[in-house]
């Protein structure tokens, strides 16, 4: 089995916020699969999906993004899953607007969710993906990621989402290392 986690805060207050872009990876994800999120464990809600033979389940850690690792940590016990199996998907404000960037491991590079992640796992070493939601200078980070996205960069934020689904349909039917080569 696979693990995708996508990131983001839970709440209708947080939807379509930069920040929640992990979430709006898988929805639009099981959106295609005709599958929904509709049970709850712990700290997470999850779905399960087959794709191509592959039982692949998807998380949104239901903690806030600073404390998403206590629910990854907790799924990945309960299915006994190696960390090369798993694929988290977040926001990166370093990375220009639409422009995704697929990695096998690393810091977090400042990013409180993936920080959260690596210090429950004890470990940097798990494959990521990560969605540039733009960054303005002028700006707090944290009141631009919790901020929605603007008309203009709407149109370019959902064709990452659709590539960053394209990743995760190849990732589980290949690995992080064909993805990085394809995708990056």
């Amino acid at each position: 089995m696979k693990i995708v986690f996508g990131l983001g805060n839970p709440g209708g207050k947080y939807a379509k916020t930069r920040h929640n872009i992990g979430f709006a990876v898988i929805d639009k994800f099981l959106q295609s699969c005709d599958v929904g999120f509709t049970k709850k464990y712990r700290d997470s809600i999850v779905s399960k999906c087959v794709i191509e033979g592959e039982e692949v389940l998807f998380v949104k850690p239901q903690m806030y993004m600073n404390l998403s690792g206590g629910p990854a940590k907790k799924i990945i016990e309960k299915y006994n899953c190696s960390l090369s199996e798993i694929l988290v998907i977040l926001d990166d404000i370093s990375i220009p607007l639409g422009k995704i960037r697929i990695r096998e491991k690393g810091s977090s590079g400042g990013h409180n969710g993936l920080k959260s992640i690596s210090n429950h796992l004890t470990t940097t070493s798990f494959p990521r993906l990560r969605i540039g939601v733009g960054n303005s200078l002028s700006e707090d980070t944290k009141k631009f990621v919790l901020s929605r996205f603007t008309k203009e960069e709407n149109s370019v934020i959902q064709d990452a989402i659709d590539k960053a689904c394209k990743v995760i349909n190849y990732w589980v039917t290949t690995d992080i290392k064909n993805c990085m080569c394809l995708f990056n």
